[in-house]
Parts: C-alpha cells; sequence; structure tokens
C-alpha cells in the first residue's frame, strides 16, 4: 500500500488526516494511507523518506524548516520563503529524490482573491513567523503592499501600539497569521484598534479553529468583510495531492 503522512512534533488533532482519509472514502481510494507520524528529532525522517512505499508527506512544526537540508530541491515559493509544508518523495535508482513545496503560498492565495474589492490594496499583516512568510508571498503575487504588525520593533514593522485611525483607514485587509484566538484560547484577540474597523475592510484569520475567532467577531460587529482559514488549508491539502500524484 502506498503511503502518506504529516510529520511534525508534537501531533494532536489534524485536519490533514481527517480531510484525506475523507477523500479516500468518498472518492474510493483503497491503495493509500495517510497517517501521523510525531517525529521530534528530524533525524527520524529518514527512516520514512527510505520507505519505498511513501512518496509524498506534509510537514508541520517544528519542521518547516529543520527538513530543509535533507531536499534535492525546492519550488520557487518554498526556495523564497524557505520553508516547506508539502514533499514529494520519488525513489530513484540512485536514491529517495525529494522536492519541496509551500502549499500555503497556493491555498491563501486562491481563498483571498474572491473576496478582494477595489479598496484593497494594502494590507497589515499580524505576527512574522512561517505563515507570515507565505502570506507575504501570496501578496506580492497579488500586487498587494503590505505591512508586518507584531510586538517587538524593527526597521521593517509595525508594532501594535502604534496603529491608529489613519493606518486602519489606509490599510483595508487585515491577516491575522498569529495563534491568538486558537482553541482554547477562544476569547484572546489580537490587540489592534477594532473601533476603526469599517465596512470597507476584510478581516482573514489563518486560525479556522473555532471557525469565527474573536477576531472576526469584532471585525464583523463593525461591518467587516471576515475569512477563515479553512477554505486555505483545504485547497492546500488538494494542491499536496495534485502534486504527489503529478495531476
Amino acid at each position: 500500500m502506498k503511503k502518506l503522512g504529516l510529520i511534525g512534533f508534537p501531533l494532536g488533532h489534524s485536519f490533514s488526516k481527517k480531510y484525506y482519509l475523507d477523500k479516500f472514502d468518498k472518492e474510493i481510494i483503497t491503495d493509500i494511507n495517510y497517517d501521523l507520524y510525531s517525529i521530534e528529532d528530524i533525524r527520524e525522517f529518514e527512516r520514512i523518506f527510505n520507505d519505498q512505499n511513501f512518496y509524498g508527506v506534509n510537514v508541520t512544526i517544528p519542521h518547516k524548516i529543520n527538513v530543509l537540508p535533507y531536499l534535492q530541491e525546492l519550488s520557487p515559493e518554498a526556495q523564497a520563503i524557505q520553508a516547506v509544508n508539502c514533499i514529494q518523495i520519488k525513489h530513484m535508482p540512485s536514491g529517495p529524490y525529494l522536492k519541496g513545496f509551500n502549499t500555503d503560498v497556493y491555498g491563501f492565495k486562491e481563498s483571498l482573491k474572491p473576496l478582494l474589492e477595489e479598496q484593497h490594496t494594502k494590507a497589515l499583516i499580524l505576527g512574522n513567523g512561517g505563515a507570515a512568510k507565505a502570506v507575504e508571498y501570496a501578496l506580492n503575487e497579488l500586487g498587494i503592499t503590505y505591512k508586518f504588525v507584531s510586538r517587538n520593533k524593527s526597521e521593517n514593522n509595525l508594532i501594535y501600539s502604534e496603529l491608529d485611525a489613519d493606518i486602519l483607514n489606509e490599510h483595508y485587509i487585515i491577516i491575522n497569521c498569529s495563534p491568538v484566538g486558537t482553541f482554547p484560547n477562544i476569547e484572546d484577540a489580537p490587540n489592534i484598534p477594532y473601533e476603526y474597523i469599517g465596512n470597507k475592510h476584510l478581516l482573514y484569520d489563518l486560525v479556522y479553529n473555532p471557525a469565527e475567532t474573536a477576531f472576526l467577531k469584532k471585525g464583523k460587529n463593525n461591518g467587516a468583510k471576515i475569512k477563515n482559514g479553512l477554505e486555505m488549508l483545504e485547497l492546500q491539502a488538494e494542491k499536496n495531492w495534485e502534486i504527489w500524484n503529478e495531476l
């Protein structure tokens, strides 16, 4: 049986496993299994990619970056971001050939595009971790300018206390790339001045559990368009499937 899976540590609830097993049931795919591989030390990845039955894996924290030395090739977006969440494995006579991709870019970009209106030309990216880098790449592809907002000041970003009416009235897209508001801390929301959010704004939260975070609720209450990260994950999952199966 062919194998796919998710590597990371620790692995609790997994969107990916449920998504693919449901897909296999629905499409009557009986010769592939998708499982979780909780590996703390990235060196354990070697036994996975050396298994001839494996032809692809997803990668989550903390291995999106430290898996890079094992890869023979990176897609353009993975090269730019220097983080991968999808690996295609080909078993060649010379050994396994691993190519890394970042399908977060595709998932985010394609889920954002239908929501864009003419005023959506500038964005604020809340957070500056790996997810924010994928969002940054997608915004560049869409021609949307942006500023990062984080807790610590640097020359390239704003800090939360600097956000005011002028900045929010200039940036009509606000994207939460931080884990703030994720279950179980569902009352938490990024510390932005929500009183300046209005019906021209689009608030996008990469968090999908809960479906409507405190960040999104506050935006909706002020008339903003809102979007959570579920469709991004679904689109990303289908893109992974295309990559693994070379569709």
